[in-house]
């Protein structure tokens, strides 16, 4: 019976409409990031070590560490995420990777509070986060993906795109189609971010909050069908 209880908890973080709301959040933490905390990457973290190696080559101390913090926050995030993996993947009431929601949640609204004299702080626990959000949540209905990244996703719907047309499998069409859905949500995320900005300034994270909260909301409610079925 455990083991049919922890499968589909893990089907549930896998559902498009939990997925989708993390992919616009992911979208929009970078724009929030970028515009408004002085030009980081809360997720593209190969932006932020080209940038870092840029200042790094013009003798800019302060500028590395502009960029460096947060990738090493990043790195930080995702070994938090396997900690809480490995600590509560047992636990009866709460699956872990709620628990990382809630954790990013927190730390995300506390952003919201922090002044733009401390830039710094905020890109590193928004790279925390989004770090442990990416080490979670790999998988949309069974195709690995990035909620907070395109890169791979545009890679892994273009190979499905091609092959689908070689095939004709619809199947493989669905796959390319899941992949091209997660970009264009995290591009409106990005979008609203941007807008946001210039509107709200530094609370704009809060709209993150709100799209994380609705993505846990759905695994709660999912882990409550599930359970219904499991009794009928």
């Amino acid at each position: 019976m455990a083991h049919k209880v922890w499968h589909h908890h893990g089907q549930m973080s896998e559902a498009f409409r939990t997925v989708m709301f993390l992919s616009a959040s992911g979208g929009l933490q970078d724009a929030y990031t970028y515009i408004g905390r002085g030009k980081v990457f809360a997720n593209a973290q190969t932006g932020n070590i080209v940038l870092m190696s840029q200042a790094a080559f013009n003798g800019d101390l302060s500028r590395v560490l502009h960029y460096l913090i947060p990738l090493l926050s990043f790195a930080l995030g995702v070994a938090a995420a396997e900690v809480i993996h490995i600590r509560y993947r047992e636990a009866k009431h709460l699956h872990w990777r709620q628990l990382v929601l809630v954790v990013e949640i927190l730390l995300l609204f506390g952003v919201g509070f922090i002044p733009n004299t401390l830039d710094l702080a905020a890109n590193a626990l928004v790279s925390f986060a989004c770090a442990m959000q990416v080490q979670a949540f790999r998988k949309v209905h069974g195709y690995p993906f990035a909620s907070t990244m395109c890169i791979g996703n545009m890679r892994s719907g273009m190979e499905s795109l091609v092959v689908y047309f070689h095939l004709q499998d619809k199947k493989v069409l669905h796959k390319a189609l899941h992949y091209f859905g997660v970009i264009l949500l995290f591009a409106i995320g990005a979008g609203v971010g941007a807008h946001c900005v210039s509107v709200f300034g530094n609370k704009t994270i809060w709209f993150s909050c709100a799209l994380l909260l609705v993505s846990l909301c759905f695994m709660f409610i999912q882990d409550e069908e599930e359970a219904l079925k499991e009794k009928a």
